[in-house]
Formats: structure tokens, sequence, C-alpha cells
């Protein structure tokens, strides 16, 4: 089954890539991998949220905002070189911004993970770090890259 007949099936729909907010591309591929620059929760050119979690935001939206940055990613990488072109899923880096004394952030980017992983089964389970910070850009809670290995 394609990459795009399983989006179909799980009724997820691709967003458009958003536009960097920089002087950088949205992904570049090295010899077999891609690496995909921060993606943050924007749908349609708008931030969905602003905030930090465990003070404004709650885990449980956290996580839904990470599983909109690693859509916005896999666009990314779909505008780049083709979703059908993944073989694996072997890095997500999930940054969280925390409240002072959050230590959820494994959670919050479980909402990336968890969504790569109905995507492409057991070619979607990959390392990971999630790691707390002050802030992030544009304000919002959550940024999420990801390493693909291609074909």
């Amino acid at each position: 089954m394609s990459v795009r007949d399983r989006l179909a099936e799980l009724g997820i729909e691709l967003p458009k890539v958003p536009a960097p907010a920089g002087s950088y591309l949205p992904a570049v591929r090295t010899g077999s991998l891609v690496y995909t620059s921060g993606q943050v929760p924007i749908v349609d050119g708008e931030v969905v949220a602003t905030g930090k979690v465990g003070a404004d935001i709650s885990p449980e939206f956290g996580a839904e905002l990470a599983r909109i940055c690693a859509l916005n990613a896999l666009a990314a990488i779909d505008g780049f070189i083709g979703l059908d072109a993944v073989t694996r899923v072997v890095k997500v880096v999930g940054f969280v911004a925390s409240a002072e004394g959050f230590t959820g952030q494994p959670g919050v980017i479980n909402g990336a993970s968890d969504v790569l992983a109905e995507i492409f089964g057991d070619a979607g389970r990959h390392a990971r770090s999630a790691v707390g910070v002050a802030e992030l850009p544009l304000g919002v809670p959550v940024e999420v890259e990801l390493i693909v290995e291609v074909a």
C-alpha cells in the first residue's frame, strides 16, 4: 500500500508546506537521509496556539500540536522528494516550550511519534529526543523535526 493510500485510509490530509519563517529550506537530502527543518503547529498559514505546556497548554493539547508538527514535516518531505520514497523514519526531535517544573515532554512528543507509527507502521518507529525549552519561535508550544531514510 502506498503512503498516500494509507493516509487516505486514516482520513489524514497533508497540509500545504508552511513557508519558512527564515533563511532555510523545509527539507534537505544528504545520501539516503532527508532532514526536515523544525516544523511548528501552523495550519493554513496560521499559528494554532501559543504558550507553554504545563501552564497555558495542557499536555494533551500539546500532543495534538506535536501531531500537526509531524504532519507539516511530512508535507515538507512530500513536497521535496515524495512520501513514497520514505523507507523508514529514523529520528524525531521534539522541542516543548515548558512551564517551570513541567517534565512531561515525552508524552507531548508522543503525538508526533504516534501519527508516524500509524502512517508507516513498523517503519515509522524511530529513535527520539523530547526536549523541554524556555521559548520557541513565534511563541508556539511545540516544534518537531524529522530524519527519514529514503530509497
